[in-house]
């Protein structure tokens, strides 16, 4: 499938998770009223809370969460791409935060666990430290699918290229960002980094992400974004819920790999092992 229109979901996900999955559900609906044959969902869209609650909010896959996504994804027809929830990690007591594709015959496909766990004290004096709630997971994650290989990704994993790269290396043509990006980061960093991505490896990024005040008072950036093989943001959003959508064209991603053939012309022999 050389072309497909594809959604990116923005949220503002609070401690009621029962809401968030109802916005997230009538978001994705909306979007594949409009065509979409992908729709991705922001980072922990199921929920944000305090961190002390984090145990109870957090789920086996399959679960409440997957099983009410997959029948979404049957029922619409489309794939699904579940920024992530909290799973439950069954060697100890901080899980994993965790993304999943889902296709149109309510299958899970793919699953990738963030590798790259976010530690920073921002500029206003919050500390944020995923590493003393969440288990941080140990392998790279593409998936072949109709539209092209999917690549995953989450949030802070935008800052190591290297990353990306590897999934590129295993021939993802689209790489999806969901993200709870922090408004002080995002507003320095989020485009940047998500155009860099894109150019760098010629690849499409889906980039949804969290927007607002959490529960715990942390503003999240918003700036949705989907971005082209080329470096072109093909749609965005500021702020509030909502959708955003663009056209992927494998065959401009195959030109634009073919005239800029940057990918085949690496020196491998200055690369250290």
């Amino acid at each position: 499938m050389e072309k497909t229109i594809v959604a990116a979901v923005q949220m503002n996900s609070g401690f009621e998770k029962y809401k968030n999955v109802r916005l997230a559900a009538d978001l994705v609906t909306e979007a594949a009223r409009k065509g979409a044959r992908l729709v991705a969902l922001p980072e922990l869209f199921s929920w944000q809370g305090n961190s002390r609650e984090i145990p109870l909010a957090s789920e086996s896959i399959p679960g409440p969460t997957t099983m009410r996504m997959a029948e979404l994804a049957a029922r619409l027809k489309l794939f699904l791409l579940c920024g992530s929830i909290l799973e439950k990690n069954p060697r100890g007591p901080r899980p994993f935060n965790t993304s999943f594709l889902i296709n149109p015959s309510g299958r899970i496909t793919g699953m990738y666990r963030k590798l790259h766990l976010f530690r920073v004290r921002l500029p206003n004096g919050a500390f944020i430290n995923e590493k003393a709630a969440y288990s941080a997971g140990a392998e790279i994650v593409t998936v072949p699918t109709p539209l092209g290989r999917i690549g995953f990704s989450l949030c802070y994993d935008l800052r190591f290229p290297e990353l990306y790269r590897a999934m590129v290396d295993c021939g993802a043509t689209i790489i999806a960002v969901p993200s709870s990006f922090t408004f002080a980061t995002g507003k320095a960093h989020w485009e940047v980094l998500l155009r860099a991505r894109a150019i760098e490896n010629q690849v499409y990024v889906i980039a949804p992400n969290q927007h607002g005040k959490d529960p715990q008072g942390t503003q999240r950036y918003g700036h949705s974004m989907i971005v082209d093989p080329w470096g072109n943001v093909l749609a965005s959003r500021r702020e509030g819920n909502g959708v955003i959508y663009a056209q992927l064209d494998l065959t401009y991603l195959k030109q634009v790999r073919k005239n800029l053939p940057c990918l085949r012309q690496r020196r491998k022999d200055l690369i250290r092992q």
